[in-house]
């Protein structure tokens, strides 16, 4: 199915100001007599709201868990950190950790000041890896912070990365792990594989809507809220190919797919994706395959700009 006008935009530089709400109540007095005559009055609230909850809501440090749908909206539960090295550890990739800061002459090693640390993880052939990034903030996409950096070489001699992705915070985590394994499971993570039409077929099965206007490059999802795009990458997104460093300003520069959720026109993004332009196509569509997947996912938090618009089900 194509659609026409499905308000695709270039990541931009919008801030995300979720609103603010307070609970309302009134107070209406409550008089009473005591056998022996003495007057006492106490309050009475009252909420102004009819439909609140009758019972307490539960304490703030004991939160509910969800299954949640759509993912692309559902956020990554404020574990991506978590949900990905997890992910990398089961596969066996080794992580590394590096720090870098200050310590003063005679300091204590607890007071310690650490300016930045990243977190590195390589797997077994040591071909891919990938980059807990977010300390450094290396670059934006969309003015949020790159969180994950995933590489691939095509052999060991080539100290230079074949090709690079980025992903911001609030990319569910389940949909880097799908991303990941893919990764995982490739013998040669740098060959070329299948073309676009591998990412938007993934996306069109699950219902999505291609762009009429550009239905080989675009494509996004019933509520208009997240897409994809094949086309020019922002700058600084890496890439081994040199026409990727040497195209003039009227020639056409190397397409890479990009994905993001924009909840609310203008309103800023939720989360952001970029896969440089040598990225294979069956890795970035098992991206977009789980993202666009109709299968809930566990939640305790919820992004504010999004948590109205999800469907909820207690999980049991």
């Amino acid at each position: 199915m194509t659609v026409r006008g499905s308000s695709r935009r270039p990541l931009g530089t919008l801030d995300v100001r979720p609103p603010e709400t307070a609970a309302q109540s009134t107070q209406h007095p409550f008089s009473l007599r005591t056998a022996g005559g003495i007057k006492i009055t106490k309050p009475l609230e009252t909420y102004l709201h009819p439909d609140l909850p009758i019972d307490p809501p539960a304490p703030a440090s004991v939160p509910s868990v969800y299954w949640v749908g759509p993912r692309h909206l559902a956020g990554d539960d404020g574990r991506l950190y978590d949900a990905v090295a997890d992910t990398l550890a089961g596969m066996g990739w080794t992580s590394l950790t590096l720090v870098r800061g200050r310590r003063e002459p005679d300091e204590a090693p607890e007071d310690r000041q650490v300016l930045r640390s990243t977190v590195l993880h390589i797997s077994p052939d040591s071909l891919r890896w990938a980059q807990w990034v977010l300390p450094d903030e290396p670059f934006h996409l969309g003015n949020l912070p790159i969180a994950w950096q995933v590489s691939a070489r095509s052999d060991l001699a080539s100290p230079l990365a074949q090709w690079s992705a980025y992903f911001t915070p609030e990319v569910p985590g389940e949909v880097l792990g799908a991303f990941l394994a893919a990764l995982d499971a490739r013998d040669q993570p740098a060959l070329p594989l299948g073309g676009p039409q591998l990412v938007l077929d993934a996306v069109t099965a699950h219902g999505w809507l291609r762009d009429v206007d550009q239905s080989a490059a675009d494509a996004v999802d019933p509520t208009f809220s997240s897409h994809i795009h094949l086309g020019e990458v922002p700058p600084l997104i890496q890439d081994s190919d040199p026409l990727a460093l040497v195209a003039e300003a009227d020639e056409a520069a190397l397409a890479g797919w990009q994905a993001w959720a924009e909840p609310a026109l203008g309103a800023g993004y939720l989360w952001a994706a970029s896969f440089g332009p040598s990225v294979p196509h069956d890795l970035v569509a098992a991206f977009v395959d789980s993202l666009s997947s109709s299968a809930p996912v566990l939640r305790r938090v919820l992004p504010e700009s999004t948590r109205d618009r999800l469907l909820r089900a207690p999980a049991s």
